[in-house]
């Protein structure tokens, strides 16, 4: 019974040590450029679900395209740097059309 008691404690205090963990040093501050419909939090989540499957595309159209042509040169940093500049192009295109503008701290 003694242990049951203290769980919940503990649980927490471990909780809210992790969270303290979470870096969002790189996180971008969104400006309201005019009148947004969506909060800052909810235009955030659906541009970044714009640019992941804007990365997973932007992977299968690279090495669609090395396979076609034969590329040899075709290497995993290249696809990887591709697909994160498509995927960041898409996250402000759609933060754009949020009605928000991004500003980096770096």
């Amino acid at each position: 019974m003694t242990v049951g008691i203290f769980r919940a404690p503990a649980v927490l205090a471990m909780m809210t040590a992790l969270a303290g963990c979470i870096d969002h040093a790189n996180d971008p501050v969104l400006l309201a450029i005019g009148v947004p419909v969506n909060p800052p939090a909810v235009a955030h989540g659906i541009c970044m679900t714009d640019g992941n499957a804007m990365y997973d595309e932007a992977r299968k159209q690279y090495q669609l395209r090395a396979q076609l042509t034969g590329y040899v040169g075709a290497d995993e940093l290249e696809a990887e740097t591709t697909a994160r500049a498509a995927a960041h192009r898409q996250y402000v295109a759609c933060l754009s059309g949020q009605g928000y503008r991004t500003l980096y701290a770096n």
